[in-house]
């Protein structure tokens, strides 16, 4: 084990206990030794810079103190955040909201990007398997967030480019793009608004879930 993690779990045991031995930690002191963890055990290689595990936003450390507390946001704090992050959504430049869905299913089904060992310029996939059932003939998909197959269907949706798809239009987009304007402690990644997926790719990831012919609509 690398000598400063063993330093900073050691500290953290002897912390917990001192403190423990008059009262329960406090969520901030609990936040600063995981703090000193986290700058202790990650570190910037190739494309993987450390700031993703260090640098928070206010949703973030929100929603990691309501972890910390073993308890929900309170209405009126979640109601804040969701208005934040809906209001950074970036809506598609030219208006178009589907692109193809074949092309969103590459993405949909990719693990790949971000990590150490990716090219800077690689395309990123949404790795959206390993939380979701996308296609009925999948045998191994993760159950963190809710199948998706028929969506679209589900929802009504024949004939997307129609005025009365607009709205769902909207909501899947935004819902891919920043998923805490939502939900504010979403686990779903904000793949557009960090960056993860590009514009156009969020575009064909809204088409394979609400285009008929797509295999999440079959």
């Amino acid at each position: 084990m690398n000598h400063k993690i063993s330093i900073a779990l050691a500290s953290l045991a002897v912390a917990v206990m001192t403190v423990g031995c008059a009262s329960s930690p406090t969520v901030a002191e609990l936040n600063a030794l995981t703090d000193q963890i986290v700058k202790a055990s990650f570190r910037t290689e190739g494309i993987a810079q450390v700031e993703r595990v260090t640098a928070t936003d206010e949703t973030q450390r929100a929603c990691s103190q309501a972890d910390v507390a073993g308890k929900p946001l309170d209405e009126k704090t979640a109601k804040a955040i969701e208005e934040i992050n809906f209001k950074s959504i970036r809506w598609p430049a030219n208006g178009q909201f589907l692109g193809d869905w074949k092309q969103g299913e590459a993405i949909a089904q990719s693990g790949r990007g971000l990590t150490w060992t990716d090219e800077a310029k690689a395309s990123n996939g949404g790795n959206c398997y390993n939380c979701h059932q996308i296609d009925k003939k999948e045998i191994s998909y993760g159950t963190i967030g809710p199948s998706l197959y028929n969506f679209g269907k589900l929802r009504g949706v024949t004939d997307p480019q129609s005025p009365e798809a607009r709205a769902m239009l909207e909501y899947t987009w935004g819902k891919i793009w920043n998923a805490k304007a939502y939900n504010a402690c979403s686990n779903m990644p904000r793949a557009g608004h960090m960056g993860i997926l590009t514009e156009a790719q969020v575009r064909h990831v809204v088409a394979l879930l609400l285009d008929p012919q797509s295999p999440v609509n079959q």
